[in-house]
């Protein structure tokens, strides 16, 4: 991925930089699109992964839609080219003002997490002379086996609606008239790389489908969310992930009724893997037990080490010597601001180069202002060859 002439070029740009290497990404994406390729599924990609410009930009071009979590996460994916039929907003607290701006883009359907959601979005619905599509979000109780704090489907988790409280959405049901249902969403958590999970939610799928039928309901869509992960380990062996088992389980295991599209709401699997965050050493520092090598990347730039301890693979670009062990940390003053533990590197000297891998999902678009620190920059392959 990082031949002598790319390293050159890192030399000459200011640290710390992001850096999208385009061929992965497009590989991704012709994966992603051969696998599932179906009449009944629809991609919609999740811009709260990355949401730089030029990504965004080759991901709609290969006629993904979008899925957001905010306002402004709308008004960027129309902003890039993504057609408002195309996006779907979800979300367990969209202020007035944000569902209002869904509204007036005319967005494909609102994922609703509440009954009083649901009665929101009709009284505003209502001044707009218009009919928005829903869908209900269920929390299926179903274990991502992820870290806890990216699950979102167990019962103690904030999102979605319990299967508790669906028969009084129902019978609330004839009281939205500006609402028409339209689909059921569901979705996890994140990061899932155990496959039995998928298995087990197309299970409760099929289950909530069963029940709404006795009820009456049918849906145009069923929305199974994201969550799948990638390799952080073995990157440079599985940059992909595995795209056909993940599809086929869906295609094989949940009941699709005739006419019905399926959504799928992926992010991190498309973009972390054609992303790196790029930093030069400031100092080795000699502890009383360990070394340190200090960069001038710091948890403002990649903060999932500091929030979830989630493990990113680091290399040395510079150096090819010896092999050492050291504790690689960022310059802000925070204990946390750590992005690996006793990481064998080759001999490490100032100025080197390091490479932290797998960024390209939750880390440019989770990047902070802390400490006052300048925005780190991005680059991409097609301007370094």
């Amino acid at each position: 991925m990082f031949n002598n002439k790319t390293i050159n070029k890192f030399r000459s740009l200011a640290t710390p930089f992001y850096y999208y290497d385009l061929e992965t990404l497009n590989d991704t994406l012709n994966s992603l699109l051969i696998n599932s390729d179906s009449d009944n599924f629809k991609i919609h990609y999740a811009l709260k992964a990355n949401a730089n410009n030029k990504i965004l930009e080759i991901i709609k071009h290969n006629g993904i839609g979008a899925d957001c979590v905010s306002g402004n996460e709308i008004k960027k994916a129309v902003e890039t080219g993504f057609n408002p039929s195309d996006i779907v907003f979800a979300g367990v607290g969209k202020s007035d003002e944000e569902i209002i701006t869904g509204i007036n883009t005319g967005i494909s359907c609102f994922n609703c997490e509440s009954l009083q959601e649901l009665q929101t979005i009709n009284e505003l619905a209502k001044g707009n002379n218009n009919i928005i599509n829903v869908a209900l979000r269920i929390n299926p109780n179903i274990d991502a086996k992820s870290h806890y704090y990216i699950t979102t489907g167990l019962k103690e988790n904030k999102f979605g609606i319990s299967q508790n409280e669906l028969n009084e959405i129902i019978n609330n049901l004839s009281n939205f008239n500006s609402l028409k249902l339209t689909g059921l969403h569901f979705h996890i958590g994140s990061q899932i790389t155990n496959f039995e999970v998928f298995k087990s939610l197309c299970i409760r799928i099929n289950e909530m489908q069963r029940w709404f039928t006795d009820m009456g309901i049918f849906f145009e869509h069923i929305n199974v969310g994201g969550g799948l992960g990638v390799d952080y380990v073995n990157v440079n062996k599985n940059p992909i992930p595995n795209f056909k088992e993940y599809f086929n389980i869906f295609k094989e295991l949940l009941e699709i009724h005739s006419g019905q599209s399926v959504y799928f709401e992926l992010g991190r699997s498309i973009v972390a893997n054609c992303g790196s965050l790029i930093s030069k050493v400031l100092y080795i520092k000699k502890g009383t037990t360990t070394k340190f090598v200090i960069l001038d990347a710091g948890m403002t730039e990649l903060i999932r080490p500091a929030l979830y301890q989630s493990y990113h693979k680091i290399e040395n670009l510079s150096s090819e010597g010896t092999k050492e062990i050291y504790d690689v940390v960022g310059p802000i003053c925070e204990t946390s601001d750590i992005f690996g533990k006793a990481v064998s590197l080759p001999f490490t000297h100032r100025d080197d180069l390091i490479v932290i891998r797998s960024t390209g999902a939750y880390g440019e678009v989770m990047s902070l202002s802390y400490n006052l620190r300048d925005k780190a920059k991005h680059h991409y392959s097609d301007e370094l060859k």
